[in-house]
Order: C-alpha cells, then structure tokens, then sequence
C-alpha cells in the first residue's frame, strides 16, 4: 500500500518523467481495458468507428438530398416516406464517431459496418438498402455507381447506434497528407 502511495504522488509531480509515465499508462488502459471491455459489452470488434471518406455525406439538407438522389432509392422501392424515418437520415461527415452495436437486426435503412475484404483493407460503413440480401450503398456516392451485394453475416460488423459529430478529426489530421489529394479535407 505505501509503494502505491508513492506511486501515486510520483503521478502528481509536475515533472516530464511523471508526464510520460502517466501517457503511457493511459494508453494502456484504453488499449488493454477500455475498448476490450467495450467490444465485449457491443460484441463487435470496433465498438467506436471514425468515418474516413465522404461517402456518407449530404452536401445539402435532406429535402434537397432527397430531390436529387430520389429516383435511384425509389427505382430500389424505397419511398420518401420511409427513408424520412432512416436512422441518420441526414447521412454522416467525415470526421464523424460513431457508436456500433453489433449485438443487432438489420433493418432497411441502417448504417452498417462490415468487411468488403478483397481490396478494401478498411471497413465500410454504408446504409443497408436490402436485407435479402445484405446490400448496400454509400449515401453521396453517385447512383450509377455500383454498390455492395450479397455481403454475407459473417462479414457484418455492427451498425451505428448514434454519432459524435467530427470528433475523429483528432485521429484523421494525422493520416490526412498520405491520402491522395481528391480525398483530404472536408466533405464538399
């Protein structure tokens, strides 16, 4: 008990060593405690998620969104009325945090999480556009471009529970200059 006394007042010094030695122990504990015992409570793997590209942005409000990407949901049978109820139905930014859940039903409309494998080194987060089966498509990518089909449920890592706005930026600043310049910087 006295060893843990004075390692804790070494703690409280206003010196560099208890600096660095209070940085590594914080680290430790959300490496080692933290987020394994929040991927036991979410059962998934990654429990909180940066957002890294824009395709889940909306470059206007959902009205204006809605006008513009309407036919391709429509030509999917998924009206106005029901994609209005979509949870994040104003999409996601760049920079975003969210939450996932992976003890969860899918439904139509849900953000999703899964591995692409393949050449996607990253998961995808997308919105579920079918759920027979599992497909999906990225919000602000154009509707002639393909989306993902036949995503299998061993693939599926979770979906988005609720988001803390452009939080991740902390972590994307440092990753920014080695994307390929069409990709750095905010959502537009």
């Amino acid at each position: 008990m006295d060893s843990l006394k004075k390692f804790w007042k070494f703690l409280n010094e206003d010196s560099w060593q208890s600096w660095l030695v209070s940085l590594v122990l914080i680290v430790v504990i959300i490496k080692f405690i933290f987020f394994p015992a929040l991927s036991f409570i979410t059962q998934t793997p990654l429990p909180l998620v940066v957002v890294e590209s824009c395709s889940m942005y909306h470059e206007s409000n959902f009205e204006d969104w809605w006008e513009k990407n309407s036919g391709w949901y429509e030509s999917k049978e998924i009206a106005y009325e029901e994609f209005k109820e979509f949870p994040f139905r104003s999409g996601l930014n760049k920079g975003d945090i969210i939450f996932v859940w992976g003890r969860s039903e899918y439904n139509l409309g849900d953000i999703i999480i899964f591995d692409a494998g393949g050449e996607y080194a990253k998961p995808i987060i997308h919105r579920l556009i079918s759920t027979n089966p599992y497909s999906t498509k990225g919000d602000h990518n154009p509707s002639q471009a393909s989306f993902e089909t036949n995503i299998p449920d061993e693939n599926l890592l979770g979906k988005s529970l609720f988001k803390i706005p452009l939080a991740g930026w902390v972590k994307l600043i440092f990753f920014e200059p080695f994307q390929p310049p069409q990709n750095r910087g905010l959502c537009n």
